[in-house]
C-alpha cells in the first residue's frame, strides 16, 4: 500500500505520551442505586473495594426492564487469575462523534484535509452532541489535527456534567511540552487530556478538494464521481482511497486508542466521516462492500463498551433526561449515580 506520499501531505507522525488521568470514577464503597426515567429503571446492589481491576472477589447485580430489555450482571470468583479477572471485569465506554457542519460542507466543497472551521449549525450540532454524552464519563480524548474535529470536541465537553476541562497536549518538541505543563495536581485532577493525530484526519481527496461537488459532477461524469466518492479501493486523483484512509486510521487505533480502552480509560474520538468509518469497520467488522454505504451525521455521537476484548455498539445515546437502558451497563450505572450525588 504505497500511502507515504499522503502522510507527508498530511503531516509529521507524533509519538503521544498518554496522561493516566485520575480514574476516580472507578472507585466506590458498598453503593446501592436506583435510577428511574421513562426508558429506563435500575436496581444495583454492589459490593466493591477499590478500582475495577484490582485482583479480589468483586460481585454485582444490575436489572434493567424495559418493553424490550431485561438484563443481569456476573459475579466473579476470586480463584480468577488477575488477567482473566481483567477481561472479565474491566469496561470503557467509546464515543465516536462525527465533526459538525464546516463552512465547507455548508458551500458543498470537497474538504478532505483542508482546514475549514464550524458553521453556526456546526456549532449547535457540537453542542447538542455534548448534551447526548453528558451523563457518559470521558478520560481521554482523541481528535484529528484539523479545527472542526477540535472544535467539535471542545464545544461537547462543555456539556459534560464533570465539567473538567479539555486540554491539548502539545508534544511538538521538548520546549512545547515544557511550557504546557501543569503544577497543580488538583488541576490536573480535573482536566482532560486531548491528543491530536493527523491519522484520524478525513481521507485526502487530492485534486477535488475545493471543488464545488456539483460542478465536478458536471466536469467528470456523476458515475465516476460517485466512485470517487463510494468506492473502498478507488482513489480520486492523487487522492487517497477509503482504503488507504482505513490503514492510517484503523493502525493508529490499535496502536494508541485501544490500549488505552484496554486500561480501562473511557475515550472520545472526535474525527471525520471517512476515518471514523474506517475505525467503525474495524469495530463492527463490517465487509468493504457495508462500510461503503455506511452514512454518518454530522454531530451525532455513537456509544460503544468495550468489554472482555470485544467492542459492543450502544447507538447513539438519546439525551441527557433519558437514562436509556442500552447505555447502561454496571458502571456507566454507577457513573451516572455519582454524578447526581455530587450536582445535586
Amino acid at each position: 500500500m504505497a500511502t507515504s506520499r499522503f502522510h507527508q501531505a498530511l503531516g509529521t507522525a507524533q509519538s503521544h505520551q498518554h496522561l493516566q488521568n485520575s480514574g476516580s470514577h472507578h472507585e466506590f464503597g458498598n453503593a446501592s442505586l436506583k435510577l428511574i426515567s421513562k426508558a429506563f429503571k435500575a436496581d444495583v446492589g454492589l459490593s466493591i473495594r477499590g478500582g475495577y481491576n484490582s485482583c479480589m472477589r468483586k460481585s454485582g447485580v444490575i436489572q434493567a426492564s424495559t418493553s424490550q430489555t431485561s438484563v443481569q450482571s456476573v459475579s466473579y470468583s476470586p480463584n480468577n487469575s488477575c488477567d482473566e479477572l481483567r477481561r472479565k471485569s474491566s469496561e470503557a465506554a467509546l464515543i465516536l462523534i462525527r465533526h459538525g457542519e464546516s463552512l465547507w460542507n455548508e458551500k458543498n466543497l470537497f474538504t478532505g484535509c483542508v482546514d475549514v472551521p464550524l458553521t453556526k449549525k456546526g456549532v449547535e450540532e457540537a453542542i447538542e452532541a455534548g448534551k447526548r454524552i453528558s451523563n457518559i464519563p470521558v478520560d481521554m480524548i482523541y481528535t484529528s489535527a484539523l479545527i472542526r474535529a477540535q472544535m467539535t470536541a471542545m464545544l461537547a465537553m462543555t456539556q459534560h456534567r464533570r465539567k473538567k476541562v479539555p486540554i491539548i497536549l502539545h508534544n511538538e518538541n521538548e520546549q512545547a511540552r515544557e511550557w504546557s505543563r501543569i503544577f497543580s495536581e488538583d488541576t490536573k485532577k480535573q482536566s482532560i487530556p486531548v491528543v491530536t493525530a493527523w491519522q484520524l484526519n478525513e481521507r485526502m481527496y487530492g485534486e477535488l478538494q475545493g471543488l464545488n461537488k456539483q460542478e465536478t459532477a458536471d466536469r467528470f461524469g456523476k458515475e465516476k464521481v460517485h466512485e470517487w466518492r463510494r468506492s473502498y479501493d478507488i482513489p480520486p486523483p492523487n487522492g487517497e482511497s477509503l482504503e488507504m484512509c482505513a490503514e492510517r486510521a484503523v493502525a493508529y487505533f490499535k496502536d494508541h486508542i485501544e490500549p488505552q480502552l484496554l486500561s480501562g480509560k473511557n475515550v472520545m474520538i472526535a474525527a471525520h466521516g471517512n476515518s471514523l468509518r474506517s475505525i467503525i469497520m474495524y469495530l463492527d467488522k463490517l465487509t468493504s462492500q457495508e462500510v461503503i454505504n455506511l452514512e454518518l451525521s454530522t454531530g451525532i455521537p455513537m456509544l460503544y463498551i468495550f468489554k472482555g476484548g470485544k467492542f459492543i455498539r450502544r447507538g447513539s445515546p438519546a439525551g441527557p433526561t433519558e437514562a436509556g437502558v442500552y447505555a447502561y451497563t454496571r458502571s456507566l450505572a454507577l457513573y451516572r449515580q455519582r454524578l447526581d450525588d455530587m450536582l445535586h
